[in-house]
Parts: C-alpha cells; structure tokens; sequence
C-alpha cells in the first residue's frame, strides 16, 4: 500500500475516528485503526466492538492495499507534522513508512485480516433524514441519560418509530427528555431502539447542520451514514421503561417563564447550595417567584422573577443543575412550567409562536424534572 495525502485532512479524519477506539483494549487490535487504499480514496475504520466508525477522503493512491497501525500513536504523529503533504507505505510485513519532508519515521502495524469487519446493512430498514433534524433530537434528549451503569437500559436514547413518526427519549430517573421528529419512512414500519450513549455522541459529531443523512435500523443494531462518514452500533438490550405514566398529563398550575432570565437567576442561587444537596425552593406568590438555597456552612441565597402566577402559595424544590441543563436544551425565549404539588415532577415546555397551531403542537419537546424534598435545601 502507498498513498499520498494532505497532512491536515489525514489529522481531521484520524480526529473523527479515535474517540471510538478504547483506550484500554482487551484484543490488541482494537487499539489499531484499519487504513485502506483503493482507487483513488482511502478509509479509515475504528471499532470497540460496540460502536464502529469508517470514513474516508481523497487521495492520490500509488498502490492499493491495506494494514493497520496503532490509533493514538499514528494520529499523534500525524498531528505534530508541518508538512502540507504525507506519503504513506506499507511493505508485506505491514511496517508502515511516514515521509514528511525530510522527516521519516516507521512504524510496526497488524494485518488487517485480524480487525473486524463492520455489519452488512443490507437487510436493515434505510430511512432517510435531515442532518440538523437528527442531531438536534439527540442533542436534546442525549443530556439526560443515565451515566450509572447499573441503570443499564437508560444509559443510551431511546428512538421509537410509529405512525411515520420518531420519538427520542433520554432519562437517568431524576429527569426526562422527549422529543418527536416526523419521518418520510413507511407508515406500516414500527420499532423500537436503545441507543448507547457513546454511538449518540459519536453519530452527533458526524453530523452537520445541512444535508441529508441516512438512517439504518435493525434488530440489534443502528447506523448512520453522513457525507463520507459511517457509524455503526450494537443497540442495548432490555425493556425500556414507559415513560408516558411519568410524563404529567394535566397538571394543576402552568406558569410562563422567561428561560434567559431564569438561567440566570438559578445560576446565582445555585452558589449557595450544598455539595451534597443541591436544591432550590421554588415558592411561587401572587405574581413573582422567589427562588432561595440557604445551606450552614455557606450563606443564603434569594431571587425574584415576575411571573404569570394568581393562586395560593405554593413550594417545590428542585436541582437547579438539572433545571438549567433542560432550560440549556430549549430554543425558545419563553417556556412553561406545569405543577401539582411539591411532591409530583414538574413538566417543562417550550412555548414557541409555531406552537399556537394545533398542527405543530406534536413537534416540541417536553422535558420532566422530579422533585427533591423541601427540607433538602
């Protein structure tokens, strides 16, 4: 094998894959990228056996073929070059030679014979979907996963498909995002997908904010392919819980906050919460909410904010960590805030112009925070 390529492009491409590759590998070769040559691209392709990524670009190949090298050591390499252009060969031992200027350097890989082959996607169900839509549901849903392993299940997004439409779900048990996307799939076609965190992130990095992206589902696994980039990942399996008794139908009080405002109020009284309980009380009066923390060993915090609120007082306390995390994945400058009581979860939502047509009501996200106890704080 013999190529040669733009150093920058090499280093952008090798930036797209090395997340993927475990840093602690129990099969050697899963510490080495796959590199080939053929025609006039090369691909490159990493995997941990749970999420795989191959992509490729233009080169001038002067002779086809394939190995593969060890991923941090070759992108560290290939990152500290000053040269606008590298030629890369590799002899029929698979030691592999980097000329870069007058600089030359060798290094030993393994046959590519050992590295595992991605899954054949011929038999999976091909939807396609804008780039934006597809990175902004997972963006928005992706926040609130579990980061606990003996959460299993709700360590990844959950994707339905129904109807010829997907709905994305994320929760680690204290908070909840639902979002939904219509989808110009078949309307026959339903499924269920656990999407583990690590193959979101990856598929979010790939995706840019214009064109067209094509999504692949099968029993066991997802893919996604954008542009010249491929991601595979094995689903997770288990039952994903049932969010909708979670999600609150019609609660008793819906207030009108200002998100701007609101952020940043919670971010001055979140100073004075405790390390060990971070809590805010919500104490909602005639017209304003006050927002206060008052922990021993720091100081009291207090804020206020007019809001559209005309009942009797009412107090809840919440993470205000988790409340600014859901207002930071909102879009909207206003959002509503429906509560019972102190006890049940408060539901978030976007009010956005669009929304006031009936139509388009299906299409924004609602986000769910339970609360903590009033003594917590």
């Amino acid at each position: 094998m013999k190529f040669i390529i733009a150093t920058q492009e090499l280093s952008y491409l090798l930036s797209k894959i090395l997340n993927v590759v475990s840093p602690k590998a129990t099969i050697p070769i899963l510490a080495n990228i796959l590199i080939e040559a053929q025609g006039n691209e090369i691909c490159l392709s990493a995997t941990d056996l749970t999420v795989g990524v191959r992509c490729k670009t233009e080169a001038k190949v002067l002779k086809e073929g394939a190995t593969t090298l060890p991923a941090k050591r070759f992108s560290q390499l290939i990152k500290e070059l000053k040269s606008v252009n590298v030629e890369i060969s590799t002899n029929e031992n698979d030691v592999t030679e980097i000329l870069s200027d007058s600089s030359r350097f060798k290094l030993f890989g393994m046959n590519k014979s050992e590295f595992p082959q991605l899954p054949d996607l011929g038999n999976a169900k091909k939807i396609s979907i804008q780039e934006k839509d597809l990175k902004e549901m997972l963006y928005r849903t992706s926040f609130a996963v579990s980061r606990e392993d003996n959460r299993y299940v709700l360590t990844g997004v959950c994707l339905n498909v129904e109807n010829g439409r997907a709905t994305f779900v994320g929760t680690d048990g204290k908070r909840l995002s639902r979002t939904f996307l219509s989808l110009p799939a078949d309307l026959s076609f339903k499924g269920s997908y656990i999407i583990p965190l690590k193959a979101v992130e990856e598929i979010q990095k790939c995706l840019k904010d214009e064109g067209e992206a094509s999504l692949y589902l099968m029993e066991d696994k997802i893919a996604v392919h954008s542009e010249d980039t491929m991601i595979v990942s094995k689903l997770l399996s288990g039952e994903y819980p049932d969010v909708d008794r979670v999600i609150p139908e019609n609660p008793e009080t819906v207030v009108t906050l200002d998100r701007e405002e609101l952020m940043t109020l919670l971010r001055q009284v979140s100073l004075f919460t405790a390390d060990t309980s971070h809590s805010v009380r919500f104490s909602f009066t005639k017209g304003e909410l006050k927002l206060t923390a008052n922990t021993m060993d720091i100081g009291e915090g207090l804020v206020k904010m007019p809001v559209n609120y005309h009942g009797a007082k009412l107090e809840i306390a919440f993470n205000p960590n988790y409340f600014m995390d859901i207002l930071r994945h909102n879009k909207s400058h206003l959002v509503t805030m429906g509560i019972t009581d102190s006890f049940n979860p408060g539901v978030i939502k976007e009010l956005m112009e669009a929304q006031e047509k009936p139509e388009k009501k299906e299409e924004s996200a609602v986000f769910v925070l339970m609360p903590m106890r009033l003594g917590e704080e």
